[in-house]
């Protein structure tokens, strides 16, 4: 492979790939916004919920015991899906301002944010 058809490649695949992360403050449904874009997507068959009971089933992005003990999210997790022709990447990010540091480094690989 030429040094030209590598570069095509790498922007062939750059291209059909969407980067965002979800922010907001605490509580306001970040974590239930990636639950349900993952449900929506098929790549789970129930969304989870923070801070779900013993029956139910928890939040996929919270896979930290600690987060699911606490009912919040410590650490920013990132998941990825197929959409079309695109590759979603939804970064998931802590609200809590002790962990904002993570939310800081998390914005600087995203092609753009929701805010929740």
């Amino acid at each position: 492979m030429t040094t030209l058809q590598l570069k095509q490649e790498i922007r062939s695949e750059t291209s059909k790939r969407r980067t965002f992360a979800i922010i907001s403050h605490p509580d306001a449904g970040k974590t239930t916004l990636t639950e349900k874009l993952l449900l929506y997507s098929g790549l789970v068959r129930t969304a989870g919920m923070v801070g779900g009971r013993k029956n139910r089933k928890m939040a996929t992005s919270d896979w930290m015991e600690m987060e699911q003990e606490r009912g919040i999210s410590i650490t920013a997790s990132a998941m990825q899906f197929p959409y079309k022709d695109a590759v979603i990447n939804v970064l998931d990010t802590p609200g809590h301002q002790d962990f904002c540091e993570d939310t800081y480094r998390t914005l600087t690989a995203a092609d753009s944010a929701i805010m929740v």
